[in-house]
């Protein structure tokens, strides 16, 4: 076998075997006018990231990657406090109860808005993602897949529920909407106890007017028929007060009946037909190809065919 063509060979396999194997990176971006400290917490099981918390000015960004099979969750703190020395405070809103700006295996003290993942296991294993109400509502928040291949829809509560908080819910500075169950802690809106199951847990009034001003969010325990999403393959961005153009993409998207988000393509097969080794390798192949023997090239062209198919 000639030398370049083991070479690719052996790179093909490699990038095959790799690919949906590598987890996958996530960007929190800040398009809010005040600071944003960002939490993380990895759900038992899942490996710790680089930083549980950390402060996010406004128009700032900081990227995460993942291992494959991890799941965890991600929130914005408004109102945050911290000494500049000893790093410890508090939040007025999704504070941690860390009591520093690293939250340390704390989750969100509600009301906060929740973006969470379960990230696939390994090539072609598929992402699950939501936007969650259910422990209420601090900020606007989006998910934008990129990369992935399936049904990768973006989700997210783009308005200002704060604004349209019922009172019984409102928090007393308007910078935070309570959850039903948060505020009355009944089984019925809590869906516990005799209500824990899908067929006794209806979406109740208030429910409703979530998911009437967020369509594609949870906005109740078992919501899970339009808040649910998947994708194989992808990156993730959160953004925290996204833009008027993300809010209009979001908002005039609305969610297939599978409640799997609206279909993208594969998003594969530009990125790899465009990238720069491609012709190059099929120019290399025709004229070279005296050297490379038939078996040689069949296995490159399945291989290269599952890659695009489940990449």
């Amino acid at each position: 076998m000639a030398p370049h063509c083991f070479s690719i060979h052996i790179a093909l396999i490699l990038l095959l075997l790799c690919k949906g194997a590598s987890g996958a990176t996530f960007t929190l971006i800040n398009k809010c006018d005040y600071t944003v400290w960002p939490g993380i917490l990895a759900n038992a099981g899942s490996s710790g990231l680089d930083s549980t918390g950390f402060e996010l000015r406004p128009g700032g960004s900081r990227s995460f990657r993942t291992p494959p099979n991890w799941s965890g969750r991600f929130w914005g703190r408004t109102g945050c406090n911290f000494d500049p020395n000893t790093q410890e405070g508090s939040c007025t809103t999704g504070d941690c109860g860390s009591n520093q700006v690293q939250c340390n295996g704390g989750g969100a003290n509600p009301p906060a808005t929740l973006a969470e993942f379960t990230i696939g296991s390994g090539s072609g294993a598929q992402d699950f993602y939501d936007v969650s109400l259910v422990d209420g509502y601090n900020l606007p928040m989006l998910v934008d897949p990129s990369g992935g291949s399936g049904a990768c829809g973006s989700t997210g509560c783009i308005a200002d529920l704060n604004q349209r908080c019922p009172n019984e819910l409102r928090v007393a500075d308007r910078g935070a909407c309570r959850s039903a169950c948060e505020a009355f802690q009944s089984p019925e809106y809590c869906c516990s106890g005799a209500y824990a199951s899908p067929a006794t847990c209806k979406p109740s009034v208030y429910s409703q007017i979530f998911k009437s001003v967020c369509p594609k969010s949870y906005s109740y325990a078992y919501d899970d028929a339009t808040s649910t999403f998947t994708c194989t393959g992808a990156d993730y961005t959160i953004t925290f007060c996204p833009s008027t153009t993300s809010q209009k993409s979001a908002r005039d998207s609305p969610p297939p009946p599978s409640g799997m988000g609206s279909e993208t393509g594969t998003g594969e097969m530009p990125l790899i037909v465009n990238s720069p080794w491609f012709p190059n390798f099929f120019t290399g192949l025709s004229s070279k190809s005296h050297s490379c023997p038939l078996p040689l090239i069949a296995t490159l062209t399945m291989l290269l065919f599952f890659f695009l198919q489940y990449s």
